[in-house]
């Protein structure tokens, strides 16, 4: 069976990227190096860290952002560019390098998460496709990250397609997963990233047939005794009485998805003991956050299902992250660093290098920003112990490093999460608002 072919990305950007790619091809200037750099500048309110996802899809995206025939037949009857810029634009790949923290990792203001090295023409396009990826997977895993470090050891489940647009959905289950959940309901997303897929029957079914006994039986002979069956339609007592008539004591699970979950939990988890069944576990769904999460760690439930909260970044949808020119190209070919000083929304100029400091017990005190002359911070390489450096290579002059990408980026990305975290000062996963967990500073080679 043959794959249809990707659509382009290429029109998934803002008109300004394509605007200024013509008045720079047209004064000379678009040949000029250029780094730019993706960084927040604060975290959202009362956050304590961010989680980076997204970086795979962004490496993912870098071969279909394309201009084929359509995109450019569209640009010329809309009269949105030049013919020379068309001209330019069909020949259009990314040959340029970046480099950035692994997925995965955990940042702080001003921490340069990705940075992209190239000519402005190439590298100026990238910007809304960046942004538009990497602000909304990294809200999505940041949300998730707070999500599995109040369930602690038990599994959370990303359940909320239905609570997004269609491929935000997919990329929002990737995200979760990165953070740490443990699966999704998504097919899709199981099917593109590798992920393990969970979901049984929605109160629709109970309510199909004739009684809750039988709609439990009819799900038992499907899916076995190992399924989980939803108790809560009616009345969950009873629910869970006629539960265990259809699959036994070797239920696999029953689900809650309404009421006063801990206390549901507790009489539940006491009416299986009692009847034998203490190896069938309880899932709760039903409106989940990380403080619903947390405030159910005393009850007895096995796992969380969480849907909305988890897909929309629990209160914070972006991470705010901006795409930067940090050091261009001058008439003397010199590269030189620039930087914005409107208030409120100042950078700091030149290509940086980052590192974590670590304290003697390995965790983390401090985010390291080197700065200092190009050539320097490029070559940069930690002489002390203390310091991890956060930058890897993702692209090489225009050849994406697959271990980024696919299933296998994935898995990678979130085992780079959980050692991330782990290095956290302690305090810094509790849900309190509180100030960053790290403070981040200037090493500036050379002083």
């Amino acid at each position: 069976m043959t794959a249809a072919p990707s659509p382009s990305l290429a029109l998934l950007t803002d008109r300004y990227e394509l605007t200024m790619l013509q008045a720079a091809l047209a004064d000379g200037t678009a040949d000029r190096r250029c780094v730019f750099e993706v960084f927040t500048r604060r975290l959202p309110a009362g956050r304590r860290y961010g989680v980076l996802a997204g970086t795979g899809r962004v490496l993912e995206s870098l071969e279909r952002f394309r201009f084929g025939a359509f995109e450019l037949d569209w640009l010329a009857d809309e009269r949105v560019v030049d013919d020379a810029t068309l001209a330019f634009l069909a020949d259009y790949r990314f040959t340029g390098s970046v480099v950035g923290y692994a997925e995965g990792e955990v940042f702080f203001p001003s921490s340069p998460v990705m940075v992209v090295e190239g000519t402005f023409a190439e590298a100026v396009l990238l910007e809304t496709l960046v942004l538009s990826i990497l602000n909304y997977d990294s809200a999505v895993a940041s949300a998730a990250s707070r999500m599995t470090s109040a369930a602690v050891d038990r599994p959370c489940l990303e359940m909320g397609s239905r609570r997004a647009h269609e491929e935000a959905a997919v990329a929002a289950a990737r995200a979760a997963v990165v953070a740490g959940f443990a699966g999704t309901s998504n097919l899709e997303a199981g099917r593109r990233y590798g992920l393990a897929t969970i979901g049984t029957a929605a109160h629709a079914f109970t309510l199909l047939h004739d009684d809750e006994a039988a709609a439990f039986a009819a799900q038992v002979a499907s899916l076995g005794t190992g399924t989980t069956l939803l108790v809560d339609t009616y009345d969950v007592r009873r629910g869970v009485e006629l539960a265990l008539e259809a699959a036994g004591t070797g239920l696999g699970a029953v689900r809650l998805d309404s009421g006063d979950l801990g206390v549901l939990a507790h009489e539940v988890r006491a009416q299986l003991d009692e009847a034998g069944a203490q190896g069938t576990k309880i899932t709760v769904t039903s409106d989940l956050d990380e403080y619903a999460i947390a405030s159910l760690a005393v009850a007895p439930v096995d796992s969380y299902g969480v849907g909305t909260s988890v897909v929309t970044g629990s209160g914070a949808p972006t991470c705010g992250m901006v795409y930067k020119l940090v050091a261009r190209e001058g008439a003397d070919g010199v590269l030189a660093p620039v930087a914005k000083a409107a208030f409120g929304k100042t950078s700091v100029g030149g290509r940086k290098a980052a590192a974590r400091r670590l304290g003697t017990d390995g965790r983390a005190v401090e985010e390291v920003l080197v700065t200092g002359h190009d050539d320097e911070v490029r070559a940069w390489s930690s002489p002390d112990a203390s310091l991890r450096e956060l930058h890897v290579p993702l692209v090489t002059d225009g050849a994406v490093d697959p271990g980024w990408t696919g299933p296998d980026g994935v898995r990678r990305a979130a085992e780079r999460h959980r050692a991330s975290r782990d290095e956290l000062p302690r305090g810094a996963r509790r849900l309190s608002a509180d100030e960053a967990a790290v403070p981040t500073v200037a090493l500036r080679l050379g002083d």
